[in-house]
């Protein structure tokens, strides 16, 4: 239009329909580096984490990028985690589980397995206080009688103290006359979930599924103890780093250190 028409570059961006500023636009090929390396370094520190915890991560550090523009680059690193397909279920309706009002009052424990490099099956006993989802223990061994199950409560009691109730399957380990006789001995009530209904323990389930992405479907282990070095640093990262949707996007501790302090609040009001 400038060469043939010989007009001003303002008069040929009206002709032609746009604004002089676009045409004279330059992209800036570096903005998004530093997105790109915080990213880079949140899926390294922790690689089981989809956009939704990324993008919180990155909060928690202090980033102050608003969520289009880093999924934009999320999307342009092909980050993108395979979604699961949804099993088609029949119309059914759980009851839902309270939430207890303080720690210790509910306690959820499950059995997991998995199997080495060597084909050889290892279990995991996995713990949670229902209040602020905190993991307290996972014990990884070969075989976890009801004596080694008793040996890891007692560990946890040492310094969190007695729970009021515990929920559970019923489970060879759990229905034991040694653990009845146990949580007779200490005042704890056991729960028995229905046979079949694993929803009625929930809780556990789903801390189930975030260990089993995180690390026993991350992982190629050879021996019992590359799984337990590897669970034990990510049990910490777990209980003081990931934020829970549920806890309103804290960790189980912040979230147990702030339901502490209104606790104190309170009954200093009082």
């Amino acid at each position: 239009m400038k060469q043939e028409h010989n007009v001003s570059l303002r008069r040929a961006c009206r002709v032609v329909g746009i604004s002089d500023s676009v045409y004279r636009y330059q992209p800036d090929a570096h903005r998004d580096d530093e997105i790109i390396d915080a990213l880079q370094k949140a899926v390294e520190r922790y690689p089981a984490y989809g956009f939704g915890k990324l993008f919180k991560t990155l909060k928690r550090w202090h980033y102050k990028w608003n969520h289009k523009r880093v999924h934009r680059v999320y999307r342009l690193l092909n980050l993108n985690m395979r979604r699961r397909g949804k099993k088609r279920l029949p119309t059914r309706h759980p009851m839902p589980l309270c939430v207890p009002e303080q720690a210790n009052m509910c306690w959820s424990m499950d059995f997991m397995s998995d199997s080495l490099m060597c084909g050889r099956r290892f279990r995991t006993f996995n713990l949670l206080d229902d209040f602020n989802r905190e993991a307290l223990a996972i014990e990884i061994d070969l075989s976890l009688p009801t004596a080694r199950v008793l040996r890891v409560l007692e560990r946890v009691v040492a310094w969190r103290g007695y729970p009021r109730k515990i929920r559970m399957d019923n489970g060879p380990e759990f229905i034991s006359i040694q653990l009845a006789e146990w949580a007779e001995l200490n005042q704890i009530e056991l729960e028995f979930i229905k046979p079949g209904k694993p929803t009625q323990n929930s809780y556990i389930e789903r801390f189930n599924r975030t260990y089993r992405d995180a690390i026993l479907n991350m992982y190629a282990f050879k021996t019992l103890n590359e799984v337990r070095d590897r669970t034990e640093v990510w049990l910490k990262e777990y209980n003081h780093e990931r934020p829970h949707d549920s806890l309103g996007d804290l960790t189980p501790w912040e979230y147990l250190a702030k339901s502490q302090q209104r606790e104190s609040s309170n009954f200093e009001c009082h």
